[in-house]
């Protein structure tokens, strides 16, 4: 093990050290961090005793890596990296265990791929939430690192990495030559691939159009031609890709406006995490058909073998019912003995199937052409099994001048069972598939609707019959009017990609779409191709994430950056007018035991309260904040003497006088306020500490009160 050990340290060492270099020089965060899901691909290829040796590689390469990046970056925190290792090691530890518990071998056409991407799903959200919980405390205990920080920079990166390039590695070594693509397709194949990386780097390379959604076609195209060797390589080239144009600065990202690099990186992560949503499960699922399909085609095969070699069910029945003849093979199929199958007459039959079953009998009497039928039968044990029957008339050998039923039958349970189960698999399969987020359609030269996919009924709100052999312009006459010069465009032979907003269900949509025309072999123009996406999400989520930047989301008031612009603007307009400012630093009594005797439910529902009764007593030019834990804040502008402030701060101590009623609990909740009304401070900084110290006079009295400073008026 000595080489492969080796062969993995220089691998994590690269991976490790090329990651956050990048990162680093770039001056953003890594987006996908791949060591791990190197390290835990290559374990789950070995059996566990070898897991030693390559653990002891594995630390040694991220210790290497990190060093690297540390030395080029920061000399005096060399041993920073060192307390890292130990999360880094855990969150591989528990992803390879877990999937080796619940799934000890992987075997083509054996394994049940649903189950294991369940299994790794669950066990890298874990493994990650883990590390990130480790790395938090530990790096705020060694180097004071806030906690929302490190947890926002590893957890994920870690978890992109673990399951992109985790699932790269495993299947790279297990498909071995597999993964250069099935022998007589690998160019092919490869020529595909290098089509996806050309897309990919097009998206990036301009900062123009939001074309993210081009990049789900090829990959989802590569999964289901090429299964597993297709999704990790080409997942791995658009993850390469959108990591170093967003390191860059460059691609749709920059779209966002004022978007630090951070959020940019974060933005990545949530479109390769996407992509993998979608990829991951057809991928899987593709997977899983085709065991089932070998698991059938197994079963026929087995079924093939016993038409060849066993005796099937073999009987001879009367026109009156009577069976005159049951084969010896009953005993072994269905554990009747054949007199007592034959004085059963139709008794064995389920009896959903036993009207359909005698109307092909009185058929096969009445016209005597052979049916072949299918139907369960009443095992002994009670169990009731699939029947696949042929039955014909002959001439009876024992009653001359008669004519019998020759009956033969054969056990079919497990292929009807391995069909239904294939059933279902290309029914969430083709589920999947309808709902990938973009409408397809193929319209002609008369602008009418050829072809159009299942995903028409979300984007659109109609039916397929509804749109299909109609015009866009009877289809969609209240866009027809903002389509039309793009129309016009293509069907001149440009292409064209725009965006515009629709109505319908009542809410407001925005969507993108490209128009691509068609030209065929005789270089003639027969309609055009349209490829439209909702990104109503984005647009919106845009808007959320400008409201979320400045507002807590616990209580819905101003967070702490939002009260430091404020401060520092008003400061600013205090000095130029020359009136005091009124700063409140507030603090909820006891607010931990609130926590510890009615659970944090209750201390949410605390301070969401106080927040509400705090807007009541503000005015309209005041700002309201909410610092952090049960800390608030009020800044009050145009106080013209110190009666005013004091009634203001009165106000606000009266205002939770009235008990707070939390799950059917009344809890009288108290607050300490400290105050200052100041003029002529140059920094938040000074005004706040004045206040603070107020506050903490507050508190030294008892608390419940209120005590207001005057500075220089």
């Amino acid at each position: 093990m000595l080489v492969p050990s080796a062969i993995l340290f220089v691998v994590i060492f690269i991976a490790a050290g090329g990651t956050l270099l990048l990162a680093r020089c770039t001056g953003s965060m890594a987006s996908v961090w791949a060591a791990n899901g190197i390290a835990a691909g290559a374990m789950l290829t070995v059996s566990k005793r070898h897991w030693p040796p390559y653990l002891i590689a594995i630390a040694a390469g991220l210790l290497a890596g990190q060093y690297l990046s540390f030395g080029l970056h920061s000399p005096d925190d060399l041993w920073v990296p060192l307390i890292l290792v130990p999360a880094n090691l855990i969150e591989i530890l528990v992803v390879a265990a877990a999937i080796r518990h619940y799934v000890p071998r992987i075997i083509e056409h054996h394994t049940h791929y649903l189950r294991l991407g369940a299994v790794a799903i669950g066990a890298t959200l874990a493994a990650c939430a883990a590390s990130t919980l480790l790395a938090m405390v530990t790096r705020y205990f060694a180097t004071g690192d806030a906690f929302l920080g490190t947890a926002n920079e590893w957890f994920r990166a870690h978890l992109l990495g673990m399951v992109i390039v985790g699932t790269l590695t495993l299947v790279a070594l297990r498909q071995r030559g597999r993964m250069l693509g099935p022998p007589g397709q690998r160019l092919r194949m490869w020529c595909e691939i290098a089509l996806l990386a050309a897309i990919t780097a097009g998206v990036f390379a301009q900062v123009r159009f939001p074309l993210l959604f081009v990049i789900f076609g090829p990959v989802l195209y590569l999964v289901f031609q090429y299964r597993f060797p297709g999704l990790v390589v080409g997942m791995a080239i658009v993850a390469i890709i959108t990591n170093v144009g967003t390191a860059l600065g460059s691609g749709p990202f920059d779209l966002i406006q004022h978007a630090s690099a951070g959020e940019r990186a974060l933005v990545a992560q949530i479109f390769l995490g996407t992509l993998c949503a979608v990829a991951v499960p057809v991928a899987l699922t593709l997977a899983d058909r085709q065991r089932l399909s070998f698991e059938a085609n197994a079963s026929e095969s087995r079924y093939r073998l016993l038409a060849d070699y066993a005796s099937d069910l073999i009987m001879r029945i009367a026109r009156d019912g009577t069976r005159r003849y049951v084969s010896p093979s009953v005993r072994d199929i269905l554990g009747w003995e054949p007199d007592e199958y034959a004085a059963s007459r139709g008794s064995m039959i389920h009896p959903d199937d036993y009207e359909r079953v005698m109307a092909v009998v009185a058929q096969l009497w009445l016209d005597g052409i052979a049916r072949l039928t299918c139907y369960r039968i009443r095992s002994k044990s009670g169990e009731y099994r699939w029947f696949e029957a042929l039955a014909r008339v002959a001439p009876s050998p024992d009653h001359p001048g008669e004519v019998e039923m020759v009956y033969i039958g054969r056990d079919v349970t497990a292929r009807i069972a391995a069909e239904q189960a294939l059933a279902d698999s290309e029914l969430r399969l083709r589920t999947i598939t309808d709902n990938i987020p973009a409408l397809i359609a193929q319209l002609d030269a008369g602008q009418r609707y050829v072809f159009i996919n299942a995903y028409a009924r979300t984007l659109i709100g109609r039916e397929l019959p509804s749109i299909l052999g109609r015009s866009v312009e009877e289809a969609r006459p209240s866009v027809y009017p903002t389509l039309k010069p793009h129309i016009d465009k293509v069907l001149d032979g440009k292409i064209t990609s725009f965006e515009y907003h629709t109505e319908f269900n009542g809410r407001r949509h925005y969507l993108h779409a490209t128009y691509l025309p068609i030209v065929n072999s005789k270089g003639e123009r027969n309609g055009f191709y349209t490829l439209t996406t909702d990104i109503t999400k984005l647009k919106r989520a845009e808007q959320k994430l400008a409201f979320l930047a400045h507002h807590d989301t616990l209580t819905g008031i101003a967070n702490r950056l939002a009260f430091h612009n404020g401060i520092e603007l008003a400061i600013q307009h205090a000095a130029m007018a020359r009136e005091p400012l009124l700063v409140m630093m507030i603090d909820v009594d006891h607010f931990k035991q609130i926590n510890d005797t009615h659970g944090h439910a209750a201390g949410d529902a605390a301070l969401r309260e106080v927040a509400a009764r705090l807007k009541t007593c503000v005015r309209k030019s005041d700002l309201l904040a909410r610092l952090g834990g049960d800390e608030f804040v009020i800044l009050c502008r145009d106080i013209g003497d110190a009666t005013t402030a004091e009634a203001l701060v009165r106000s606000v101590a009266e205002a939770m006088k009235p008990p707070v009623d939390i799950e059917g609990v009344r809890l009288q909740v108290t607050l300490s306020i400290g105050a200052t009304l100041h003029a002529g401070a140059t920094t938040a900084d000074a005004l706040l500490q004045r206040a603070d110290e107020a506050l903490y006079q507050v508190k030294e009295s008892g608390r419940n009160g209120y005590r207001l400073n005057l500075g220089d008026l």
